[in-house]
């Protein structure tokens, strides 16, 4: 039984006032508090869950596995009491503090839906798979022109936005020249192995539209003057990242935008605070502040800016306007066409195949790579052509497994020794492909169910479609012939018919457009009828595009927020 919060806690609106406010501190509402406070603008950001300071707060980061009661690997029964977290890939011993146990916020689901989540200081960005690409113009453009829906912005509003974050962030990379992923503001690169070296110059030998490059990733191989100002230095190539970095040397929210922001003096940070509800004003006509309840006394506290940014992470951004109701919005702040929490996007991951290659046995390769090759889309970029819309990239990678020891005959040295040499090569790729947004895809709120903070409880009812069924057998068949080309044997396909949500990158139910009949948000994510509230997190997202989704919500972020200040100096807001 969910406990009620109690009376608010009213100090006099003086005490609880500020500039700006900013609903939760990972990679979006991160940038937000950075591009606010250099503004000069005294900023709020509240944080439902408990505080995280960089460095201090990564107890597993330096361990080695045998520092682990069970070496890395979870008992029986936290995977029995965690079914939905247990089946992401980076849920184990050494990080599942940074993660929600599924009895901590409980959601329906009327259909699968792997709802991953982080409750900290920093959010996710302690736990991404941190690889960052820009949308190209044909992210932009190719929507309305296969007749999907309209982005009220292009590549050009958004490119020195991308660079402006690229340059803060740190993105390693290569400049590919490619027309369908844009280069950026690079550090170097990460090489590509002996093997996929050879395999890219197979594929692209084969096939004139594919491009096969090195993954571009927010790590720092080479840190600039920028990056040394922020206390952050190379990455090791450890692979540990999701424990928190100890050097900063991947992008996150912890390690570089909210100490920036603290630096200005400007910043206000208040974690275990679980913003229940945007306090909209009907006779002025505008949103004036937020309620919270205390995640741990449940006690209420009314908090009020001038303008509001929502970052909460897609589905708690859509579960917080649903329930912020007025008279003005009955069914949820901007809800005027019953739109919010509708067209929910993810991205296909469903599609894998992996293959064997008799690669030199004489070469190996150091550490442990952050990122692996790609290859952009090549599907419908310049018309429809497949049986299916849009299109999908991919990843690939070639290693070394251990040696097989099990001919190994005694204990001891020989034995260590004899499964210590690198076994044969072998090969994969995965797809990372684009949903259609469609109106059955949607997130609500409960009637009559709600959570430990009186919040209503969020249900999801989101699946795959007949488009990502065709989109998923064509990458099996063109994957499976390029390894075939690259000269690899023993290929292997399959479905894994996860589903949606374990990909981590939900995102829509606020989107952006022109059109107010059609959209929530406008060109600058603000709300066409509530205009001092920006939503610039994944739920902005009217469309996914390919590409790893964090990148663009960075851009978007701080292109909102220099547009907030500079519309609140003129006295628009």
């Amino acid at each position: 039984m969910a406990q009620s919060p109690v009376n608010v806690n009213s100090t006099g609106t003086a005490t609880n006032t500020y500039d700006a406010i900013v609903i939760g501190s990972g990679i979006s509402g991160g940038w937000a508090a950075k591009e606010l406070c250099d503004q000069g603008l005294k900023t709020l950001v509240l944080e439902r869950g408990r505080n995280v300071e960089h460095l201090k707060d990564y107890p597993t980061a330096m361990k080695g596995p045998w520092e682990f009661k069970h070496h890395l690997r979870l008992p029986r029964q936290v995977l029995d009491d965690n079914p939905v977290v247990g089946r992401c890939y980076a849920f184990n011993d050494a990080t599942q503090h940074f993660f929600v146990k599924d009895k901590e916020h409980p959601y329906i689901q009327e259909k699968p839906f792997d709802w991953i989540r982080g409750y900290q200081v920093g959010g996710k960005s302690l736990l991404w798979a941190r690889q960052t690409q820009r949308w190209s113009r044909f992210e932009f453009e190719g929507p309305a022109r296969d007749g999907i829906y309209e982005w009220p912005i292009g590549y050009d509003d958004l490119a020195p936005w991308y660079s402006h974050v690229e340059r803060f962030a740190g993105i390693s990379g290569n400049y590919d020249g490619l027309e369908t992923l844009p280069d950026g503001e690079f550090l170097p690169p990460w090489e590509m192995n002996c093997v996929e070296t050879e395999i890219r110059g197979r594929i692209m030998n084969k096939y004139a539209d594919r491009h096969v490059i090195q993954g571009r990733c927010a790590h720092l191989t080479e840190p600039k003057e920028i990056h040394v100002q922020q206390g952050r230095t190379k990455c090791n190539a450890r692979s540990l990242c999701e424990r928190g970095c100890p050097f900063g040397a991947y992008f996150s929210s912890n390690s570089t935008t909210i100490p920036w922001a603290k630096r200005t003096g400007n910043l206000t940070l208040r974690p275990d605070s679980v913003v229940h509800s945007i306090i909209y004003d009907d006779n002025l006509g505008k949103a004036t502040g937020v309620r919270v309840v205390d995640a741990h006394t449940h006690e209420l506290t009314d908090f009020y800016a001038r303008i509001l940014f929502v970052n909460a992470a897609t589905l708690n951004t859509n579960l917080l306007l649903l329930n912020s109701t007025s008279k003005r919005f009955p069914q949820g702040l901007g809800n005027d066409h019953g739109l919010l929490g509708k067209y929910i996007l993810f991205h296909n991951y469903r599609g894998l195949v992996n293959g064997d290659y008799d690669g030199p046995e004489d070469k190996y390769y150091f550490g442990r790579r952050p990122t692996q090759p790609m290859l952009p889309n090549f599907r419908n970029v310049y018309k429809q052509e497949m049986d299916f819309q849009r299109g999908y990239m991919s990843f690939y990678g070639a290693g070394r497994g251990q040696a097989d020891g099990s001919d190994t005959s005694g204990i001891g040295a020989g034995f260590k020794a004899a499964i210590a040499e690198p076994g044969p090569w072998f090969v994969s790729m995965m797809i990372q492909g684009e949903t259609i947004p469609k109106i059955t895809n949607e997130v609500r709120i409960s009637g009559d169910r709600k959570d430990d903070w009186d919040m209503p409880l969020l249900i999801t009812n989101v699946d795959y479609d007949d488009n990502d069924r065709m989109m998923t057998e064509d990458f099996i068949t063109q994957a499976s012939e390029m390894l075939e080309e690259g000269g690899c044997r023993n290929i292997s396909s399959w479905n894994s018919q996860q589903a949606p949500g374990l990909d981590i990158h939900e995102m829509g139910g606020v989107r952006m457009g022109k059109d107010p009949k059609t959209s929530l948000l406008n060109a600058w994510n603000q709300f066409h009828n509530c205009p001092n509230v920006f939503v610039t997190d994944g739920a902005c997202m009217p469309t996914t595009g390919c590409q790893n989704p964090s990148l663009t919500f960075m851009a978007l972020t701080a292109r909102a927020a220099n547009y907030a200040v500079e519309q609140l100096r003129k006295g628009e807001l």
